[in-house]
């Protein structure tokens, strides 16, 4: 089986399950989001050589657990301030853990928000759609490398067909919420596209750092959680922050 097909197959498996979760809301949804956040701490640490047995590996795991579930209970304050602790892991240490508990919070959040299943929606998608027409279009175009001391098969064109991607799919939630066709929406879509682009190649150079290929391999023919949620992980804090802008409107309606 190619990598393509084994992407496909995971893509057909995991899109329903988010989709059903993110439906659903309450308790499934929270504990999906409960479960990346130890996932992505587990497969960082690893990655940087950290030791996950004993006291100290059972700490970095519920750090980011305990932190869900106090934000869960609607206490921020205390849910930031243990993330804020978690850099008494050390330098080295203490990045997963944060960039778990900094995107598993927005993701709990915005689901809690008047238009959260809308809103949470809009990230996660916008996100696909840039990723999946980034790639289509990469490999249909191609040209000019994007950032080829980082990710050398990323290419300007596909750059550019995540983002018109992401535009469309924008639009298309924003008048599937009932708010109409709007600009504002498209162009939310678009600023989500970039700050995923981002994360994608914020965790490139980790990786490149570290000399490896994938983060790990528990998504066939994707690599690792952090392969397939680096993009998100920048573009649901990006999302949150715009949500705290608009208030208690949905988010992509901030530029209209």
């Amino acid at each position: 089986m190619t990598e393509l097909q084994k992407r496909i197959l995971s893509s057909l498996v995991i899109v329903p399950v988010v989709v059903l979760c993110l439906w659903y809301g309450g308790w499934a949804y929270r504990a999906l989001v409960l479960l990346v956040m130890v996932g992505i701490v587990w497969e960082g640490e690893t990655l940087l050589g950290q030791p996950m047995k004993g006291l100290r590996g059972l700490l970095l795991l519920l750090w980011p657990l305990c932190g869900g579930l106090i934000a869960i209970k609607g206490q921020w304050y205390a849910a930031f301030y243990l993330l804020s602790t978690s850099v008494l892991f050390g330098k080295r240490a203490f990045g997963p853990v944060m960039v778990a508990m900094f995107g598993g919070f927005s993701l709990l959040w915005l689901r809690e928000r008047p238009e959260g299943f809308y809103e949470t929606f809009f990230v996660i998608f916008a996100v696909i759609a840039s990723d999946s027409c980034a790639y289509a279009t990469g490999r249909l175009i191609g040209g000019p490398k994007l950032a080829p001391a980082i990710s050398p098969g990323k290419t300007i064109s596909g750059s550019v067909g995540g983002i018109v991607g992401a535009v469309i799919l924008g639009g298309l939630v924003g008048h599937w919420a009932g708010q109409g066709w709007s600009v504002s929406a498209c162009v939310t879509g678009g600023l989500i596209a970039v700050a995923a682009q981002i994360g994608d190649l914020l965790e490139s150079a980790f990786k490149r750092q570290l000399g490896v290929k994938d983060s790990g391999r528990l998504i066939p023919g994707h690599g690792g959680l952090l392969d397939r949620l680096d993009a998100l992980l920048l573009a649901a804090p990006v999302a949150a922050i715009l949500a705290l802008m608009a208030g208690n409107e949905p988010f992509w309606q901030l530029f209209r």
